[in-house]
């Protein structure tokens, strides 16, 4: 019974399931992983106490970057939302390359975006239009 402690029952308002809070413990690993030399091991209660930290960590900056933006009156939390959140938060020296990567990726999107638009209008130019075919397909050959 008093192994719940702080634990909402399921019919409570705002109650949010466990595997719904934090981040996946396979992801958690596997990013604990990179960072390692090959043949490191990882314990279940590190991947456990990281998941904790970094699910946490991300609540606490986006629940900033939501304020804000209630604040401002809009409802879509944005990549320059997260980084004014994580400067506001004293987290500047994530903050500045977080936003260098933001500005990046918006580039490259930007490129690809072209590029498939591009890609479909030379696709469109060697089409034959609908209205062609069905020209060409009323025509009669009787007369020829």
């Amino acid at each position: 019974m008093g192994d719940n402690i702080g634990a909402s029952a399921p019919s409570d308002e705002g109650y949010i399931k466990e595997q719904d809070r934090l981040l996946p413990i396979a992801n958690v690993g596997r990013i604990m992983k990179q960072i390692l030399p090959p043949n490191s091991k990882i314990s279940k209660e590190a991947k456990e106490t990281m998941q904790e930290c970094v699910s946490e960590f991300i609540s606490f900056v986006t629940s900033e970057a939501s304020e804000k933006c209630k604040k401002e009156r809009r409802k879509t939390v944005n990549g320059d939302d997260v980084c004014w959140a994580l400067g506001t938060l004293g987290f500047d020296d994530y903050a500045g390359p977080l936003k260098r990567y933001l500005h990046r990726y918006r580039e490259l999107e930007g490129d690809r975006a072209n590029q498939e638009r591009i890609s479909n209008s030379e696709e469109r130019e060697f089409e034959p239009s609908s209205s062609s075919y069905r020209t060409e397909a009323s025509t009669d050959f009787s007369k020829v």
